[in-house]
């Protein structure tokens, strides 16, 4: 906490009382917008890359298949207990 109050000072006084102004906004400047549209390209390179999910209906035929096994193995396994 004391060092980002000791840096707000040291930026406020530079920018205010100070002939590297200037080139502190600029940098300053850069660096927002090169953070900005770094993260909108790794946003786009993300959405890009990524594949498409699965459709809800193959979706659904995988559920219905497990569903399926389970109760086929339960019921070997209640035949097994039972004999």
């Amino acid at each position: 906490m004391v060092l980002t109050a000791a840096v707000i000072i040291v930026y406020g006084w530079v920018v205010f009382f100070t002939e590297w102004s200037l080139l502190l906004l600029q940098i300053t400047g850069f660096v927002a917008v090169a953070g900005v549209f770094g993260i909108l390209a790794w946003i786009g390179y993300t959405l890009a890359t990524t594949p498409p999910p699965k459709p809800i209906e193959e979706i659904e035929k995988e559920l219905e298949e497990e569903l399926k096994n389970l109760e086929s193995k339960s019921a070997e396994e209640a035949k097994e207990t039972g004999s």
